[in-house]
């Protein structure tokens, strides 16, 4: 196939489906179309090292502009799709320009969720974390001292805790649910992230929601809350979820079911169409599911261009996910969506310890809190299809090797 490839979103699975093909020594033309005005560039950093201003952002670049050149990549930049016409073959952007494609990939990635303007949302101060941009406002943002209300006790809103007590502001997080990480984690999970954050001296206030922001001169100062209270503020992160990119496809009668749907081989309802990373919903265990990970974005983008450069070979996720949060690394290993029993286990080292998921008796996924040694067990437990024995898991004493005889 020497037809021309364009993929329609320059972030990291856009970008790994380009490089993937490159590696595999195909030379079909490829455009790669990116909103943001910068060459693709790693997103999870901007919010830990960039934003504490220990990685300069030239690092951040997946690689150097002559790169692309070097390989026959054309890359568009500001600029974006507004509509895909199926029959011609035929990417309309904004500009009404169309880029004609044999192959075309979806990287349209998910946006945050945002506060609608009716409750304070479009006030000035008030930040999402997605990309450069909100990257540099935030940091403009984060002075010691000064006080920041975060609203959601996700990953994402704990991250922006963890970040802005490093830089010495005053952090409250409210979470409107019974608990923080209560949609991605076991109480378990929650229990210990809870109590690294309060030795921090973030505020967590969780079964709290926010009624309204509080406005003067159009810039937010406080936030009435769902229990009456009112907190002052000098600005508000919010990290209420994601949603996924799909409008393109929508439009284009592709199937949509919270994002693009796509099959084992990462195609769409359209075999010419792939779509790849956050905005993809993938088949896993018997039900369509969105990875937001870098590691899917990478390996599911990887598996497309082997299937695009000709190859065979299913994509077969295999779950992981890490979040940084002082000087705590949380991994996690599989799915764990469905867990009807967990186990907590202690690690050897202080501060160490993993909750394992089980569902209907299987193994399924673990959370490992400053436990490499428990992550890279359960890792290779639930790649083999191994169950432990619960009570030999349990046991803080017993060794992990024995887990995998």
């Amino acid at each position: 196939m020497t037809g021309r490839l364009v993929i329609v979103g320059a972030g990291q699975a856009g970008f790994a489906v380009a490089a993937k093909l490159r590696a595999l020594k195909d030379t079909r033309p490829i455009t790669l179309v990116g909103a943001e005005e910068s060459l693709p560039y790693q997103r999870p950093p901007l919010t830990k090292k960039y934003l504490l201003g220990e990685m300069s952002f030239d690092r951040l670049m997946f690689r150097h502009e002559g790169w692309y050149a070097e390989n026959d990549i054309d890359v568009r930049l500001s600029t974006w799709a507004e509509q895909i016409h199926r029959d011609k073959k035929q990417v309309v952007m904004q500009d009404g320009t169309a880029l004609d494609y044999e192959t075309l990939v979806l990287a349209t990635g998910a946006m945050p969720r945002r506060l609608p303007p009716a409750i304070g949302g479009d006030l000035e101060g008030v930040y999402v974390a997605r990309d450069k941009r909100d990257a540099d406002l935030l940091s403009a943002e984060m002075r010691a001292g000064r006080r920041v209300l975060i609203i959601g006790g996700g990953y994402i809103g704990l991250e922006a805790a963890a970040v802005a007590r490093h830089r010495g502001l005053e952090v409250s997080l409210i979470e409107m649910a019974d608990r923080i990480l209560q949609r991605v984690a076991a109480k378990e999970t929650a229990d210990i992230m809870r109590v690294i954050h309060q030795d921090h001296d973030v505020v967590i206030r969780e079964k709290t929601g926010l009624k309204r922001l509080v406005g003067k001169d159009g810039r937010v100062v406080a936030a009435e809350l769902s229990d009456g209270s009112t907190v002052e503020v000098d600005f508000v992160v919010v990290g209420i979820g994601v949603a996924p990119v799909d409008r393109l496809a929508k439009e284009a009668g592709l199937a949509v079911a919270n994002g693009i749907v796509v099959d084992d081989y990462v195609r769409t309802s359209d075999p010419n169409i792939y779509a790849v990373g956050d905005c993809a919903a993938l088949p896993l265990e018997g039900e369509l599911v969105r990875l937001e990970s870098v590691q899917n974005a990478v390996d599911q983008a990887e598996a497309a261009a082997a299937i695009i450069a000709g190859g065979s070979e299913p994509y077969v996720p295999k779950p992981w996910f890490w979040s940084d949060q002082y000087d705590v690394k949380l991994q996690i290993a599989g799915f764990n969506r469905g867990y009807d029993e967990t186990v907590l286990r202690h690690g050897t080292r202080e501060g160490s310890a993993s909750v394992w998921y089980f569902k209907a008796g299987r193994l399924i996924a673990v959370d490992a809190i400053n436990d490499a040694r428990a992550y890279v067990t359960a890792k290779k437990l639930i790649d083999a299809g191994i169950t432990p024995d619960r009570e030999r898991l349990a046991d803080a004493g017993a060794d992990l090797k024995t887990l995998l005889v």
